[in-house]
């Protein structure tokens, strides 16, 4: 079963959810925000074509990984790296490596930043690109899930 977390507005949190056509609003559990929901059958079933929260049909796929961990796991490697010659460096590679192969994919919506986990179509999904990533966050353009062509 598909497994959602929608980032609130007003507060920046996480809330989880599970598709079900019959919710229509979600409460933040820290700031008690409401945000619109439009589940379908496909979410149920596991399918992403658009987005319950803002309906837009741009998603990426990358490894559930949080980056704020992975940047200060790099700062603390690099600072002990003066002490260890490097081989704090060399470790945090090892644990990439390990966390690559291990870690499962979460597909994103460029726009509102929902995460969507078990997703029975995520090898349809592109990977990341920052320039389609620019155009929706920046100028609103709406790519309807076609990938950018040049």
């Amino acid at each position: 079963m598909m497994e959602v977390q929608v980032t609130c507005t007003g507060c920046g949190s996480g809330n989880e959810v599970h598709p079900d056509t019959a919710a229509h609003k979600l409460e933040c559990h820290v700031c008690k925000s409401v945000t619109d929901l439009r589940f379908t059958e496909e979410h149920e079933a596991g399918i992403l074509k658009d987005c319950p929260v803002c309906s837009r049909q741009d998603f990426y796929k990358q490894k559930d990984f949080n980056r704020k961990i992975g940047v200060a796991l790099f700062v603390i490697a690099a600072i002990l790296s003066i002490w260890t010659y490097g081989l704090s460096l060399l470790a945090l590679y090892l644990v990439d490596l390990l966390l690559f192969r291990k870690l499962s994919l979460v597909a994103i919506c460029y726009k509102c930043r929902t995460n969507f986990r078990n997703v029975s179509n995520m090898k349809d999904l592109p990977d990341f690109d920052h320039e389609m990533n620019d155009r929706i966050v920046y100028s609103d353009h709406d790519f309807k899930g076609k990938p950018l062509s040049h």
